[in-house]
């Protein structure tokens, strides 16, 4: 089943194992999707943990590193809602602020591209380019359906391809 949530063998799979096996490039995968690696490790490290705590459950997932991918990518959308969350706080409650502020560690011009993609957008684009996640892993690791994935690919591309030509 490609949910990642259809039971196998018990015990069959090593939670060490898919730690050194998956945590760097489930970091490397959120780095590119939130601009910013420590947010990355910290969700990823988080997922882990849950991981652990159930791992006579997940362990005998279909894809047990499919559900830590879901959790990492739910606590990165969770950090981003907090995030945007505090910023209409801040405009609420202070006063005017002139100019915008600069988003923190955009390391490169592929970040500062990525970074005018929405959430949704950053994060497929990620698991897709980065990952090399199929669609329906990504659905997976969403809680989306196959279009809404194509969707959220298609317009990142469109949206990239745009402002890679404005840049010229």
């Amino acid at each position: 089943m490609a949910d990642g949530h259809t039971r196998r063998t018990p015990g069959s799979v090593d939670f060490d194992d898919t730690f050194r096996r998956c945590y760097g490039p489930m970091v490397r995968t959120l780095a590119v999707a939130s601009g910013d690696r420590e947010v990355a490790a910290d969700c990823v490290q988080e997922a882990f943990t849950r991981a652990y705590v159930r791992w006579s459950r997940v362990s005998r997932l279909e894809d047990p590193p499919g559900w830590i991918r879901h959790v990492a990518v739910n606590r990165m959308r969770d950090h981003f809602r907090k995030v945007e969350r505090g910023r209409r706080a801040y405009g609420r409650l202070a006063p005017r602020v002139t100019g915008a502020t600069p988003a923190p560690d955009e390391p490169s011009e592929l970040f500062a591209l990525l970074a005018g993609l929405s959430t949704q957008q950053r994060i497929a684009a990620a698991l897709f380019y980065v990952d090399d996640l199929s669609v329906a892993e990504i659905a997976s690791a969403m809680e989306l359906s196959d279009g809404a994935v194509k969707y959220h690919l298609h317009a990142a591309r469109k949206a990239l391809r745009e402002a890679l030509e404005r840049r010229r």
